[in-house]
């Protein structure tokens, strides 16, 4: 278990109704409706879902995480840098898990060099931290 040093910031939301209902930060800034995927039994309605949130958390965090390992080693990234995450979710023994798929793209940044920048990045990134040893994740290259 990782405890933090100290808090740099919180984010909260709330959600309310479940996988077809409702949620929203506590400033306000993210407000969306959840629907549940017709592949889980739902209506493919026109919300979210967690599996989406997850994915699109985990991305935006991972190319933070490029960016400060970068940073570190004096490289420049260039700013059309994009992670494409995928969380998918199943069936374990003891009810349901994810797991998450990101593909990097950094442009044309030698493969070798690409590489050791996204397994450093994953050393760093709360998002990989957090999840390390508990799920699968597989990180690709563009």
């Amino acid at each position: 278990m990782h405890k933090l040093d100290s808090v740099i910031y919180t984010g909260k939301a709330t959600a309310t109704g479940g996988r077809d209902g409702r949620a929203e930060s506590s400033d306000g800034r993210l407000k969306t409706k959840l629907s549940v995927p017709q592949a889980m039994g739902g209506d493919d309605g026109d919300g979210t879902n967690p599996e989406q949130l997850f994915a699109a958390g985990y991305s935006a965090c991972f190319i933070g995480a490029l960016k400060h390992v970068a940073g570190t080693q004096n490289l420049k990234l260039s700013n059309d840098v994009s992670v494409t995450g995928e969380a998918a979710i199943g069936p374990i023994d003891k009810g349901f898990a994810i797991a998450v798929t990101l593909t990097v793209d950094l442009g044309d940044m030698p493969e070798a060099d690409a590489r050791k920048l996204v397994d450093a990045a994953h050393e760093v990134c709360p998002y990989s931290n957090a999840t390390r040893g508990n799920i699968e994740v597989d990180l690709k290259l563009a």
